[in-house]
């Protein structure tokens, strides 16, 4: 009889509970991981039943594909605006909503709610906006900046990208926020009343540098969801207008669906992969040397 206490039983009741889970995270995760891998040096069209090995050829090509690193620029561009845009927002919102106005219950229900709406539908609200809805504003009011729609405007669309990314994750990281705010020490921020230490230097100074976990937390997801964004690049602009808007994800795609070069679209995929890589690592290790012990 085996004991309860015996490593043949411990391991056995280990596996009862996380060996589904672990099946599935390497049939979903791990397996087409390495397959992908496997996939970059093999040209294939995704239908013809050969798959030549090339090698390393297919990195070289993504190294020569200007298209490729003209999307990533602009990919870098819109995260670099959206991180910043979006937690500034965010903040704002949580900062509001914890300081005990009439309806802040209300006010963070409405704020979160974007975030429920998937990206694919979200673009498509904000489509009608743009071409009908801000369009008649500006020609009823005579307001040249909305007097044609931002999407079909190839200096525009960038901002028309952001500002519907900003709509829809600043609520998600506002109750990220929230939870930090309220963790924040209240005898803290009474005795620097009492002191008479004012609003802005208690925000700066003693708000600000507790939240720092907050922003580590924001940050990092606010980074990996903008790198990979596509949904909402696909329904809102579909790459228009003339290619200006195409971001890394969206050219990943067509380079591997529509052009059928399984190949390439693969190793390109993986450099996107390894660039958001290192921007998150480098982004959590420099923002812990910021944290600071509440």
């Amino acid at each position: 009889m085996i004991s309860e206490k015996s490593p043949v039983r411990r391991i056995s009741n280990q596996l009862f509970f996380t060996g589904p889970t672990i099946l599935a995270f390497f049939a979903v995760i791990v397996i087409p991981f390495l397959y992908g891998i496997y996939m970059t040096f093999f040209k294939w069209d995704g239908i013809s039943s050969s798959m030549p090995f090339t090698g390393i050829s297919n990195y070289v090509e993504v190294f020569k594909d200007g298209k490729f690193w003209d999307a990533m620029l602009l990919t870098v561009k819109y995260v670099v605006c959206t991180v910043v845009l979006v937690n500034a927002v965010a903040f704002f919102l949580a900062y509001l909503v914890t300081s005990g106005i009439k309806g802040q219950n209300f006010f963070r229900t409405a704020f979160f709610t974007p975030n429920l709406i998937g990206g694919l539908v979200l673009g498509f609200i904000w489509q009608f906006m743009f071409n009908s809805f801000f369009v008649n504003i500006g020609q009823k009011y005579g307001l040249s900046i909305l007097s044609k729609s931002w999407l079909g405007d190839e200096h525009k669309v960038f901002w028309a990208l952001i500002i519907v990314s900003v709509w829809q994750y600043a609520g998600y990281m506002m109750v990220v926020f929230v939870a930090g705010l309220m963790s924040v020490p209240r005898d803290i921020l009474e005795a620097a009343t009492i002191d008479g230490t004012g609003s802005w230097k208690k925000l700066t100074h003693m708000v600000l540098p507790l939240m720092v976990p907050s922003f580590i937390v924001t940050v990092f997801l606010t980074l990996q969801r903008t790198f990979m964004v596509y949904d909402m690049n696909l329904s809102l602009t579909k790459g228009g207008p003339f290619g200006s808007s195409v971001m890394a994800s969206m050219h990943v795609y067509d380079k591997a669906f529509k052009s059928f070069d399984y190949g390439v679209g693969q190793a390109e995929a993986f450099m996107l992969f390894f660039m958001v890589a290192g921007a998150t690592i480098l982004q959590v290790y420099f923002s812990k040397k910021l944290e600071v012990e509440a």
